[in-house]
C-alpha cells in the first residue's frame, strides 16, 4: 500500500453492509479497506492490531456498541479517525459519539462519494458532518443552556467567547 492510500477499518454489525461498503470503497482510488469487524469489541481489537488510518463505526453493535469502541480505540490510538457511520441520528448519540472523539458523523442515507470525501477529510484532520447533524451541533451552540435530550455535554461549559 503506497503512502497515499487511506487504510479504512468498517466497523458495523451488518455483513451486507460492510460487504456493500468495501466493495464500494474499493473502486476508490486512494482508499483500501484492510479489515472488518462485526461487533464492537471486534473492531477495539482490529484497530490495535490494525492500526487503520479511518474505522467507519456504527453505532448498534453486540458485544460493544460504538461510542464506547470510539472512546476505547482513541484512548490507545488517538491518531486512528473515527467517522461515525449510522442510521441514528438521535441528539444523546450524536453528541456522545462527538465527545467519544469521533472526527465526523454521516448517516446511512449518503452517496457513495459523500463517503469518500468524509473519508479524506477525517484522514486529513478535518471534521465532516451530515447536513442533519450539522444543524443539531448549530443548534446545541446557539441555545447552549437548553438540553432538550438530557444530554449535557462539555460543550455547555464554555463562556460565550470560547463559543466564539
Amino acid at each position: 500500500m503506497n503512502s497515499e492510500t487511506i487504510s479504512v477499518l468498517l466497523a458495523d454489525d451488518h455483513a451486507v453492509v460492510r460487504q456493500g461498503t468495501r466493495e464500494l470503497l474499493d473502486r476508490e482510488e486512494g482508499i483500501r479497506v484492510i479489515a472488518e469487524a462485526s461487533d464492537g469489541k471486534e473492531a477495539v481489537q482490529k484497530a490495535i492490531k490494525e492500526r487503520p488510518d479511518v474505522v467507519v463505526m456504527d453505532f448498534a453493535m453486540p458485544e460493544l456498541n460504538g461510542i464506547e469502541a470510539t472512546r476505547q480505540i482513541k484512548a490507545v490510538a488517538p491518531g486512528i479517525a473515527i467517522l461515525v457511520l449510522t442510521a441514528y441520528d438521535s441528539n444523546q448519540y450524536v453528541f456522545a459519539f462527538l465527545e467519544a472523539g469521533a472526527a465526523g458523523y454521516l448517516l446511512k442515507d449518503v452517496q457513495v462519494d459523500e463517503l469518500v470525501e468524509a473519508i479524506k477529510a477525517v484522514h486529513a484532520g478535518e471534521s465532516m458532518l451530515h447536513p442533519a447533524i450539522a444543524r443539531k451541533v448549530i443548534d446545541r451552540f446557539a441555545h447552549p443552556g437548553e438540553q432538550a435530550s438530557g444530554v449535557s455535554t462539555p460543550l455547555d461549559q464554555l463562556t460565550e467567547r470560547e463559543l466564539e
